[in-house]
């Protein structure tokens, strides 16, 4: 008898948790998809799209709407009806007082099919104007519930977000995050009657695997996004830059609090653009040689060697010879005998090859892959570039002499931002990413940025070199960025600028140059890394007169935005 009892107990304790599980599926899973069960009867199955939501985080932590799903109709006619009773102008006139862009020529062909009994006039109806036109009752006119991919900030973050698009006849992310995690995102199952075991079983297999879908949060600013998308359009269109872009990362832990590239596009409207290179995200995918913002690293490498200090002299000739290949300053003029903070603030890269006579030309490739120059840093964004550094491995001296100030080495903007946070937050790699979590469909969430940050990350240089490396980027600031112009007396800033030929086939270009900046504050307890870049700009020489100013301004926004206390 007590057996039987504790079957019978052990059934309905099944049958009460499956019960539970199916009610927390109907309500919570799938509360959205029952709730639009009375709209089936004006929606066809093929348009019932749904996806997941991707979200900023402003800066109280708040979660802003990035991609989501719109609400509207499909506008279709039936030409048979408007045939018969004469209403094909009528109609149309009816309809352009609410749908003021539908042209007569899309809409005159399709209405003059005298057997037709379908045609479609038009997608993406806003909502309100679906309900104007379905109080209208006209004859021969119907409507569907229809739902797209929406982005409610437009171009805000395009290239981090991503679109939706075809690809033959699949539907999915095509670049960004709707990417990167469209298996996450995506709804492969949401047809609301199929069998409840089947269901069930589904979702377990999905929860082992790890695959469940769910909405993204990201690490995302919004105001400070628009901040910096707004920066380098000026930027762009002051000095006409063929490109222009920029990234502020936490150096602590490696999330992406801005990252933007100029010119942009409206992922609404993505149809429009007309270069696809447009879509590419170049802090992530595109390497290039970046220049003196180079030589601070370069400086880390000697000083981590206990080999030359700030304060260390060498003899500035001008000019350096190395295997039959003569390297100059910036402007070709010696200095004599002169120290290596003098030299990182004037930036003369003949101090720079110094350095590496001291160092060795092992130790300086060793630490620059040790500062992940030239590897994917696994940013959980696609198609992220290597970078090239193949030169680090020459028998030939001048080819680490021109990698010390950052030429003959290509690397990726997201590289840069990583090096650079080890030397702000004293001296450990971090791992970029945009996603701080998943919140998952069945109701928990998933944190995507433990182990990321400074704590978890393989240290490259003392606390001590980060110290002495701030201290010359800080006196860089002061003493000579805009004639010692840019000096904030109530915080201290860390930075350095760079100035590079463009590369090409064979050599150097004469006329081209990438200008670059890299800085973080506030520098000796930095909450953001800024790494900015402009392609080409046109009527001037450096990255001081392109890049200075910008710089100090995004500088004063992020100290006012983020109520950042003064440090001196």
């Amino acid at each position: 008898m007590r057996t039987r009892i504790r079957i019978i107990a052990t059934c309905v304790f099944l049958f009460a948790l499956v019960l539970f599980v199916k009610l927390y599926s109907v309500q919570i899973v799938h509360g959205e998809d029952f709730k639009e069960r009375a709209d089936r009867q004006y929606q066809r199955p093929a348009n019932a799209f749904n996806r997941g939501t991707i979200y900023f985080t402003d800066k109280t932590g708040n979660l802003i709407s990035a991609a989501t799903l719109k609400t509207g109709f499909i506008l279709a006619i039936n030409p048979k009806t408007l045939q018969r009773d004469g209403s094909v102008d009528s109609t149309y006139n009816k309809l352009i007082e609410i749908i003021p862009h539908l042209t007569y020529e899309e809409y005159a062909p399709k209405a003059q099919k005298p057997n037709d009994t379908y045609e479609e006039l038009m997608k993406r109806v806003e909502e309100e104007d679906g309900k104007k036109i379905s109080a209208l009752k006209i004859p021969g006119v119907s409507l569907y519930k229809d739902k797209w991919r929406y982005y409610p900030g437009g171009q805000l973050a395009a290239h981090v977000l991503g679109f939706m698009a075809f690809k033959g006849n699949e539907l999915g992310g095509r670049y960004g995050l709707e990417r990167q995690y469209d298996d996450n995102l995506k709804r492969e199952n949401d047809d609301v009657y199929v069998n409840f075991f089947a269901e069930l079983f589904s979702n377990l297999k999905k929860g082992v695997s790890g695959e469940l879908q769910g909405d993204i949060v990201t690490s995302i600013e919004p105001r400070t996004q628009a901040y910096v998308e707004d920066t380098l359009k000026n930027i762009s269109r002051q000095y006409s830059s063929e490109r222009s872009g920029a990234i502020v990362m936490d150096p602590n832990t490696g999330e992406i609090i801005a990252m933007a590239i100029h010119p942009t596009f409206d992922p609404n409207d993505f149809k429009s653009v007309g270069n696809l290179e447009v879509f590419r995200n170049d802090m992530v995918e595109s390497v290039n040689e970046m220049g003196s913002i180079i030589k601070p690293l370069t400086m880390a490498v000697g000083i981590d060697l206990d080999k030359v200090h700030a304060t260390t002299t060498y003899n500035d000739m001008g000019y350096v010879t190395s295997d039959k290949h003569t390297i100059y300053n910036f402007d070709k003029k010696g200095r004599g005998v002169t120290t290596l903070q003098y030299a990182l603030s004037k930036s003369l890269n003949t101090a720079f090859a110094f350095v590496v006579s001291k160092t060795g030309n092992k130790a300086l490739a060793d630490y620059f892959t040790a500062f992940g120059l030239g590897s994917k840093t696994n940013i959980d964004l696609p198609n992220e570039g290597t970078g090239l550094t193949e030169n680090l491995k020459s028998p030939r001296n001048i080819e680490y002499i021109t990698a010390s100030f950052g030429q003959g080495i290509a690397v990726s903007p997201i590289q840069v931002a990583r090096a650079f946070s080890a030397i702000a937050n004293g001296g450990t790699l971090v791992t970029p990413h945009v996603v701080k979590r998943i919140d998952y469909r069945l109701g928990y969430s998933k944190n995507t940025d433990e182990g990321k940050g400074k704590d978890s990350g393989t240290r490259v240089i003392k606390t001590s070199t980060s110290k002495e490396v701030t201290d010359m980027m800080v006196y860089n600031v002061d003493n000579s960025l805009l004639e010692g112009k840019a000096k904030n007396p109530r915080y201290s800033v860390a930075a350095k600028t760079g100035t590079a030929q463009i590369a090409t086939k064979g050599g150097y270009s004469e006329d081209r140059f990438l200008h670059s900046f890299v800085g973080y504050l506030p520098a000796y307890d930095p909450k953001f890394v800024v790494f900015m870049y402009t392609i080409n700009p046109r009527g001037v020489s450096y990255a001081s007169e392109t890049l200075a100013k910008p710089f100090i301004e995004m500088t004063k926004f992020l100290i006012n935005y983020y109520q950042l206390p003064p440090d001196r």
